[in-house]
């Protein structure tokens, strides 16, 4: 199988459910060598995609977590003073000078993610975290690397890739990014996944746990998103409350809503949202999956993800 339908096998074999759409984009975004930005909520799976990619195509991962004053130093190279440093004292003993271009040699290079990619012996992943957390003077520098894979280092020249990576951008849009930016880019929005697609993909993580635990658990948190939160739950938050739910020996979600009541630090995590969900608030999301049950809504099987 090839194409974007053996891709989106692969990724399902490396532990991620894509649906078509996502599974074609990225499908879309090696073949054009052409990086992928992708947009969504925090807990999505933005970040679990490049993870499960790598996987997929049995490259190493190379990681870039953007945040507030990322400068060329973090983000792509800095010169090894230390050695620099040494190598003057050492020549200090000898007759021969040091020479400006022997210290500015690319042995005395530190590599940091982005030319460590581009340096790569080997096709990998280069996976640009939370780009919106970055500032506008970084996005200017990453068009270069980006539009012509190469990076420029003054003392050295231009480093030009051995490889083109397959690069994900990823952003929770806390800030609006550059047109520049998005031009070079392909793009997908990912949300929050469909009921079946979120069970089927409890399902993969979790073989062990009971299918009635799986299936309400689910369903539970799916209501819960539509509450009015500070912070809506993602798959991660879904994960670990299955995954609690199942330590504590449940097989399917609790009738008591106190008890239930006293695991949801794995969904909401700020006070606000905590305490607005008591029992009572807990019973009428329950009182939810009730009716879903009564009126005959069926659960989808995992294969219609």
């Amino acid at each position: 199988m090839s194409g974007e339908a053996g891709l989106r096998e692969r990724l399902h074999q490396a532990g991620y459910i894509a649906d078509e759409a996502l599974a074609t984009t990225l499908w879309l975004a090696s073949e054009l060598q052409r990086p992928l930005l992708i947009e969504g909520d925090a807990g999505v799976g933005k970040t679990a995609l490049a993870l499960a990619q790598a996987r997929a195509l049995g490259r190493r991962l190379v990681r870039l977590q953007c945040h507030e004053g990322l400068d060329l130093a973090q983000a792509a190279y800095e010169w090894n003073y230390g050695r620099q440093l040494l190598a003057i004292r050492l020549h200090e003993t000898s007759a021969q000078a040091v020479r400006e271009a022997d210290l500015f040699a690319r042995d005395y290079l530190l590599e940091r993610p982005l030319l460590t990619a581009l340096s790569s012996e080997q096709p990998c992943v280069l996976l640009i975290d939370e780009i919106d957390r970055a500032d506008e003077a970084f996005e200017a520098f990453l068009l270069e690397v980006l539009a012509d894979w190469q990076i420029t280092v003054p003392e050295l020249g231009t480093l030009t890739a051995r490889h083109v990576p397959a690069v994900l951008l990823t952003s929770n849009g806390t800030r609006e990014l550059s047109d520049a930016l998005r031009r070079r880019c392909l793009y997908h929005w990912l949300d929050y996944p469909t009921l079946a697609r979120e069970i089927a993909i409890v399902r993969a993580t979790l073989p062990d746990a009971e299918s009635a635990l799986v299936e309400q658990s689910v369903a539970f948190v799916q209501r819960l998103r539509k509450e009015d939160l500070g912070k809506t739950p993602g798959v991660a938050e879904t994960l670990d409350w299955v995954r609690a739910l199942n330590r504590l020996g449940h097989a399917a979600v609790p009738e008591d809503p106190h008890a239930l009541t006293h695991t949801l630090a794995c969904l909401l995590k700020t006070r606000e949202d905590r305490f607005q969900f008591g029992p009572d608030r807990v019973r009428q999301l329950m009182e939810g999956r009730h009716r879903q049950a009564t009126e005959g809504v069926a659960v989808k099987p995992a294969g219609g993800a």
